[in-house]
């Protein structure tokens, strides 16, 4: 299979260091008992606002990301949810250690452990790869001996909306909305966005909606997840180690393997290798149910589809695209799984 053509860069609207208050200023200096000297801004990831490498007087170095309501109504509560589960996490996971916070109601600030790296080289390359998919099977390890008591939300109850996609796209209603009708032309619309996305999905939406319906029973288990492992959320070390970063959306009760299904669409979007072939031969994927793969598989699809489809956020101008292209792999992998080429009817669903 020959890759898609490369997403686009994953990167939000990035504010200077100097255009924080001098209030969210004092705050990190609070922290880092000294005042910042020099401050580096950060490409990639989504998250609008400040994100900054900082030094501080006294040479104690940080990793400072703030954000304002005022840019985006919903990254302030994000920020607080990344801090509560930064600071909760064990030992063992190997993430950036939370320092300290700045909460005024309308900032939110966060200080973390400056880890020396840097984000995977796009498109991939094999040897990076290959180094952060063992670190992922470690990472499941750890996330799968954390503490039962992390406050978190259970995966499959907190996504039932979210992964409802293909679902909101046939009937035009939400999941829980019994009426199941809505405006003809609003509703012949955005089937006609579809069918420009993607002909196969629009041909097949009922299937994929009776598919991806059976995907909490498959993505259940025992585990923490992640829930957003992507190269921008990714340093590699100079000791030859990954570091995984931006834990807003951690999940419990997850299956060991969901993480790992949630990042391959990316990388394949990003110039890497065939996500079934990956999957299948990871430690984390080879014990993994088929059926319960493909049926979440689908529902990740639908997700991705059908946000490409929405207007982009406040301060995301990037966000749709990188999740459309995310969403057109996730589609190739799924044909794949279900025996159908490009442009074909779909065969039976694995069992």
């Amino acid at each position: 299979m020959s890759p898609p053509p490369p997403a686009p860069p994953a990167a939000g609207v990035r504010a200077p260091w100097e255009a924080l208050p001098a209030t969210v200023r004092e705050a990190v200096a609070e922290v880092l008992r000294a005042p910042v000297v020099t401050a580096v801004t950060q490409p990639g990831g989504f998250s609008p606002g400040v994100a900054a490498r900082v030094t501080a007087a006294g040479g104690h170095r940080a990793f400072v990301k703030a954000v304002s309501a005022d840019v985006n109504p919903d990254s302030p509560n994000i920020h607080r949810a990344e801090a509560r589960n930064t600071a909760a996490l064990p030992p063992g996971v190997p993430a950036p250690r939370l320092l300290g916070t700045h909460d005024d109601g309308t900032w939110v600030a966060l200080v973390l452990e400056d880890v020396p790296g840097r984000q995977p080289q796009v498109p991939w390359k094999d040897d990076e790869l290959t180094l952060v998919l063992d670190a992922v099977a470690a990472l499941g390890r750890a996330l799968a001996a954390a503490p039962a008591a992390f406050d978190a939300p259970p995966l499959t109850e907190s996504l039932t909306d979210t992964f409802s996609g293909w679902h909101r796209l046939l009937h035009g209603t939400d999941k829980t909305d019994s009426s199941e009708h809505d405006d003809h032309n609003a509703h012949r619309h955005r089937l006609d966005r579809l069918a420009e996305l993607d002909p196969w999905a629009a041909r097949n939406l009922r299937l994929l909606v009776e598919l991806s319906a059976t995907w909490r029973d498959a993505a259940g288990g025992d585990s923490l997840a992640h829930c957003d492992l992507r190269a921008d959320n990714i340093l590699l070390t100079p000791a030859g180690g990954a570091v995984f970063v931006d834990w807003p959306h951690v999940r419990s009760a997850a299956a060991p393997w969901f993480d790992l299904l949630l990042m391959l669409p990316s990388v394949r979007a990003q110039g890497g290798p065939d996500p079934e072939e990956v999957f299948t031969a990871h430690p984390l994927g080879r014990s993994a149910d088929p059926a319960g793969v493909t049926a979440t598989l689908a529902a990740l699809a639908g997700y991705f589809v059908a946000s490409a489809l929405e207007p982009p956020p406040p301060g995301l101008p990037t966000l749709r695209p990188f999740q459309r292209a995310q969403g057109e792999a996730a589609l190739e992998w799924l044909r794949r799984r279900l025996g159908t080429p490009p442009g074909a009817h779909p065969g039976t669903r694995l069992r």
